[in-house]
């Protein structure tokens, strides 16, 4: 196997800001740089961001006209050149409560138009706003947790337990066969000519080439083989994981979905793939997901046609 995704096609994958872990402890650090004239503040609701009139940028704002919520530190804008120390610019986030209207958008809508400093921001704080909204009480004891350590901690004020962030590794694997075709499925949820290629979760315990061969096996029926090449992660927040891509090599082609999340999978020739998305019968995924850079790898260059 000899395909790659393109460097820097991952669109939720780029970041610029250094995350400054060493300061999430330090309050005095923490409040003066909130209250620099240069520090900038994401709104956050749910898994949605407060945007740009137009919808192709992030909407930040001075501390001094961040709305009320659960505030978050980012981290450094050391590129900046500005900051309230030689440090750099701040970033912070504010999580609102309440369901977000029409001024926010989610990362499908607007991942891929983002700068690498905008999606860096956008990924960190959604992933960490979803964690909050299931983390409100202690899974040891059932206390009610507090949030500290810049938002990045709750502690258990009963029991002393401290929850952490976590992203959930899931595999996401493009299969070929003997005849170099490539190996897609539909989801059961999915409508009509809707593909992608195959993912799940890793189980305890388990390496990422073994969940590879797993899924493959469990949803397709398709034997992988010892060829498994890693082509790159990206984060996906929704709610938190983090997706794990490779390209595989089958020895055993037969399909037999397994008629509960797949309910179809078939080998497709790259020509099969180009005449499907032209003609319009053939949805690929959209542009800010590994899946479609795994697909455009093997195919050789970018596709047109999206969900």
């Amino acid at each position: 196997m000899a395909y790659s995704i393109a460097s820097g096609s991952l669109a939720l994958s780029r970041s610029v800001l250094d995350r400054a872990a060493d300061r999430r402890r330090d309050e005095e650090w923490l409040e003066k740089a909130w209250h620099a004239p240069d520090t900038q503040v994401a709104v956050v609701a749910q898994d949605k961001l407060v945007v740009t009139a137009d919808r192709t940028a992030l909407k930040l704002v001075p501390s001094s006209e961040a709305p009320e919520g659960t505030r978050v530190f980012l981290g450094i804008d050391r590129e900046s050149g500005a900051g309230q120390t030689a440090e750099g610019r701040a970033v912070f986030a504010v999580l609102v409560d309440g369901e977000p209207d029409e001024s926010y958008a989610g990362l499908r809508e607007i991942g891929a138009v983002l700068n690498d400093r905008e999606a860096g921001i956008a990924v960190h704080v959604v992933g960490l706003s979803n964690w909050h909204g299931v983390h409100t009480h202690c899974a040891n004891c059932g206390e009610h947790t507090e949030v500290v350590e810049a938002g990045h901690v709750r502690d258990c004020p009963a029991c002393g337990a401290k929850h952490f962030p976590r992203s959930d590794p899931a595999i996401i694997v493009l299969v070929t066969d003997d005849q170099d075709r490539a190996l897609l499925g539909r989801n059961e949820a999915w409508p009509e000519g809707r593909y992608s290629t195959l993912a799940g979760f890793v189980e305890p315990g388990e390496s990422l080439e073994a969940a590879v061969r797993r899924e493959v096996l469990e949803e397709t029926g398709v034997i992988v083989g010892p060829e498994i090449e890693y082509a790159g992660s990206q984060p996906w927040p929704l709610p938190s994981s983090l997706m794990l891509g490779f390209y595989a090599k089958a020895v055993g082609f037969e399909i037999e979905v397994d008629a509960d999340e797949i309910a179809e999978a078939r080998w497709f020739t790259r020509e099969d793939l180009r005449a499907l998305v032209e003609a319009g019968t053939m949805a690929l995924p959209g542009n800010i997901s590994i899946s479609r850079r795994l697909i455009e790898g093997w195919y050789g260059e970018e596709l047109t046609g999206s969900w």
